[in-house]
């Protein structure tokens, strides 16, 4: 893939820094106490710790983007480029000793996602992947590297193409387990991490996923990555939000939920939806 100085540049600067606040955040791992949050989720020192390094680090490299975190700002700023940042997805994973965590950055240009990177240390992997909104974006595509593979290469990444079946996987949220069935078109799995559930289809490994109530943070990288690599992305309900919808200036979304349905293929879709109603 063909990228311009500005893309490179981008993407070199997010594998870096999700590579270093990881190595911290690894170190962290299994000793990190918890507390909840006002809204009933965790949170730990870690989170903190790492959004405080992504908000320096970002302001240090780029001054005129904006910067809106699950940790810190949850209102969007009026800048034609802004970081969206879950320092910590899967904390509740984090504090209770599973290895199914991670960091996810992504870069919208005036409010749509163009750009994600989602690095899961634990894991030793790293997606990341463009989804062109504008003249002069990145072009489509998704990648994956694995890094304890030799060389660490990334590697371009696609949904699967297999048909549901009893050995096809299908990934539910907490919030969304009253929805498996003996019936289910395939076997259930309940990972924990939005943002590795959602990657897992983008990248071939299950046929779809559910969450209930993500937040932008949690959604606006994979949005990106799951897009530029070909999977079907919808909102659950007719009237819930969707991260290809452009984020409002001096708007809060601290409390805004995104209800997703991932699906490899469209035409799975309505098979899918048939087993999940709100």
């Amino acid at each position: 893939m063909e990228l311009s100085s500005f893309w490179r540049e981008v993407t070199e600067f997010a594998l870096q820094l999700t590579a270093r606040v990881g190595s911290q955040l690894l170190a962290d791992f299994g000793q990190a106490r918890s507390m909840e949050k006002a809204d009933g989720s965790l949170v730990t020192s870690s989170d903190k710790w790492a959004d405080r390094a992504f908000q320096e680090a970002i302001a240090a490299a780029y001054p005129d983007h904006g910067y809106l975190s699950e940790e810190s700002n949850h209102i969007f700023p009026e800048t034609e480029w802004c970081w969206v940042v879950d320092p910590l997805d899967g904390t509740t994973n984090f504090a209770h000793g599973i290895p199914i965590w991670g960091s996810s950055l992504a870069l919208l240009h005036w409010g749509l996602p163009v750009f994600g990177c989602v690095h899961l240390p634990p894991i030793r992997q790293t997606f990341y992947g463009y989804w062109p909104q504008f003249p002069g974006d990145a072009p489509a595509g998704a990648f994956l590297t694995r890094h304890d593979r030799h060389p660490a290469c990334p590697q371009p990444i696609r949904p699967s193409t297999a048909p549901p079946g009893p050995n096809q996987l299908f990934n539910f949220c907490s919030r969304s387990g009253h929805w498996i069935s003996p019936e289910f078109p395939c076997k259930a799995r309940m990972l924990g991490g939005a943002a590795y559930n959602l990657l897992l289809v983008a990248s071939g490994s299950l046929l779809g996923a559910v969450e209930r109530s993500p937040k932008i943070w949690d959604v606006a990288a994979v949005w990106a990555i799951a897009k530029g690599a070909g999977a079907v992305w919808e909102p659950l309900g007719p009237a819930d939000p969707d991260p290809g919808q452009p984020l409002r200036v001096g708007k809060d979304y601290g409390q805004l939920t995104y209800p997703t349905l991932l699906v490899a293929q469209a035409k799975w879709v309505p098979l899918f939806r048939a087993f999940i109603s709100l």
